[in-house]
């Protein structure tokens, strides 16, 4: 029986923000990276969508952050967490990207079609539309917040992001597999090019099934492991 997305929650994670001390910060990523994917699930993974996505995110650790007093937590570090579990999740969204156009090239999709083609520009604008979506965050801030975000943004900028090196990785492997099936699948390429055109004309609605079911396998993974290993402490 397939899983339920988990439903986003805002006050969850403003609340995880405003009473998170120096010394249980680490857990934020975490919590970021499943509240995005959370707020991920359930629609179509186009670039406006995750955009809406990190926007809700960012929104939310923003007002956390800016209630949090408790000693020796500065908002600088709140929001390093943040971007780190943002950045986490949209590597599940890149994989997923990854799977559907190696899937689709596989069965003889042709990557110059427009919905790949298209496929294929939006993988490469992931860490842009990032960037974007938290420097808006941090205009509508507010001190002293838009400060903290703009020193998390000169870092995030000046290193690049996790989920902008493996959409590069990932739309090179899908090219390079795209000409080596050119030749391949010449013989069987009027059938297979039936099946693989309507599944590209719905890639977006593909892609957020294959980001479902990467996540449905992290849950399950989570149980078993927890069922086998219940008497370990906890980190």
């Amino acid at each position: 029986m397939a899983t339920k997305p988990t439903m986003f929650d805002a006050d969850q994670l403003i609340s995880l923000f405003e009473n998170a001390t120096a010394e249980g910060s680490g857990k934020l990523k975490k919590a970021v990276g499943d509240a995005t994917l959370a707020a991920l699930q359930g629609r179509e993974l186009t670039l406006k969508n995750i955009k809406a996505a990190l926007k809700t995110v960012a929104d939310a650790a923003s007002a956390g952050a800016a209630k949090n007093t408790m000693a020796g937590v500065d908002a600088e570090t709140l929001l390093d967490k943040a971007v780190e579990g943002m950045d986490s999740a949209l590597l599940k969204a890149v994989e997923a990207n990854r799977t559907a156009l190696a899937t689709l090239t596989a069965q003889g999709a042709d990557l110059r079609e427009k919905h790949l083609k298209k496929a294929l520009a939006d993988l490469d604008k992931i860490e842009d539309t990032m960037f974007d979506t938290l420097k808006k965050a941090s205009e509508t801030a507010g001190a002293p917040l838009a400060g903290a975000w703009n020193q998390v943004l000169e870092k995030m900028q000046a290193g690049g992001t996790l989920s902008g090196a493996q959409a590069t990785a990932a739309a090179e492997q899908v090219a390079h597999m795209a000409q080596q099936m050119q030749g391949a699948m010449k013989s069987s390429r009027a059938t297979s090019m039936r099946a693989a055109q309507a599944l590209a004309e719905s890639y977006t609605a593909m892609v957020s099934g294959v980001l479902l079911g990467m996540s449905e396998a992290l849950q399950s993974g989570g149980r078993s492991a927890g069922g086998a290993g219940r008497s370990s402490a906890k980190k």
